[in-house]
């Protein structure tokens, strides 16, 4: 399979990026708005959110039941999301139906209707989500990691506040809407069988003349760290540890991910030997890799019951720490194996490739072609990883944990 990445950027400030996939009979697309979270006003936490679901509720000519039937005819399979960045709306459909699809979604960009009698039922949905969050109780866990890591406003969550929530009005709705919504620093990114040019010709004729949102700039807060644990009578308590990684952009980010690999990707992992296969202290471990554009963190959970929740901390703060001397040959074979076979999967969905080079295209400024990727991988050796792990040793924790008990918790590298 060969790649043919193709850029294109219009004079209002659009990046148009183009993944053909003559192997697939799909299409995907994402596109990618600096409309997120990070922007909510301090008092309307879920803003964000909240104009990303209405403005699926009916754009241009098309009210709320004639936006689904439209989709539904082309067979889109839908998706949206708003992250401390960015508001996405991604679908995938035959590429035939792609055009279609793609004039509607330039409608829910550039038109939504903001029906005020859908306010409520909008309102409803992501309250919903909020109820939903505060019963999992490991993603509350690892969200507040988050919070506690990253400076204010990019540990947010997307959802908000229920109180903001529920005071939020349709005029502020569609004020964020008109300050944030637009082609300056958007990424329309498709993936499938499809003609760059003829893909070129629509979105030129659907966003071209799109008018360029005047954002505010973001000013970061301070970021809280240390030590948090969030009270709730249970027989479980959920654990997350944060430490600082070089982010996506930065030319050791495969030196630090294949380290994050060696505890994390698969049964023979560290986290899972160590923690859950030989002591039996929890029912689930991972640590994984998060980047925002300047700054990175390893995420690392644990699901355990109470009365074993001090030494599954003390022994997966353990494990980070250890990491610090080294992995071995059998180890990193087993990663770049898995490294490989996600590769290689990802070539074969059209929705995954979309996402993918829209997040290369943000992080990087360039979309990574999978031939670099694998070069990088296959160029891995246990002494570059050890070289960055020895420089860049996990530590200075960050501690989030839930359940009925604080726990002892040491934040240091020893």
């Amino acid at each position: 399979m060969g790649q043919d990445i193709n850029v294109h950027q219009f004079e209002n400030g659009l990046t148009l990026l183009v993944e053909v996939m003559d192997w697939v009979e799909s299409a995907g697309f994402t596109i990618t708005i600096p409309a997120g979270c990070a922007r909510d006003p301090v008092d309307k936490l879920g803003l964000a959110n909240f104009t990303n679901e209405m403005a699926q509720r009916g754009c241009g000519d098309l009210n709320s039941r004639q936006f689904i039937e439209s989709l539904d005819r082309l067979g889109a399979d839908r998706s949206a999301s708003v992250t401390q960045v960015s508001s996405s709306f991604a679908a995938a459909t035959l590429a035939d139906n792609l055009p279609g699809v793609l004039e509607v979604y330039s409608k829910l960009a550039r038109a939504p209707l903001f029906p005020e009698e859908q306010l409520e039922d909008g309102r409803m949905v992501c309250i919903q989500e909020l109820y939903s969050f505060a019963d999992d109780l490991a993603n509350r866990c690892i969200h507040t990691l988050k919070h506690q890591s990253y400076p204010s406003p990019w540990g947010r969550l997307a959802i908000g506040d229920e109180e903001h929530v529920e005071g939020i009005t349709l005029a502020e709705i569609q004020e964020f809407h008109r300050q944030h919504y637009g082609p300056n620093g958007a990424i329309i990114s498709v993936a499938g069988k499809v003609d760059f040019e003829k893909v070129k010709a629509d979105v030129a004729r659907l966003f071209g003349d799109w008018k360029q949102a005047d954002r505010p700039a973001i000013t970061d807060g301070p970021t809280p760290r240390g030590y948090r644990h969030i009270e709730h009578d249970s027989s479980q308590t959920h654990i997350g540890i944060a430490y600082d990684a070089v982010p996506y952009r930065h030319p050791d980010y495969f030196q630090s991910r294949g380290a994050v690999g060696v505890l994390s990707d698969g049964m023979s992992s560290r986290l899972f030997t160590e923690v859950r296969e030989k002591r039996g202290l929890c029912y689930t471990v991972f640590a994984s890799y998060h980047s925002l554009k300047d700054e990175g963190r390893i995420i690392t959970y644990a699901g355990t019951t109470a009365d074993r929740a001090q030494e599954t901390l003390d022994v997966a703060s353990a494990e980070l720490r250890k990491i610090a001397s080294g992995i071995d040959e059998s180890e990193l074979r087993r990663l770049k194996a898995r490294v490989r076979s996600a590769l290689i999967m990802q070539q074969e969905v059209s929705t995954a490739r979309s996402s993918a080079i829209a997040a290369d295209w943000f992080h990087l400024g360039r979309v990574r072609p999978m031939d670099e990727v694998s070069s990088i991988i296959d160029g891995l050796t246990c002494e570059s990883v050890n070289k960055f792990l020895s420089e860049n040793p996990p530590g200075d924790f960050t501690i989030v944990t839930l359940g009925a008990e604080p726990l002892e918790v040491s934040l240091g590298v020893s």
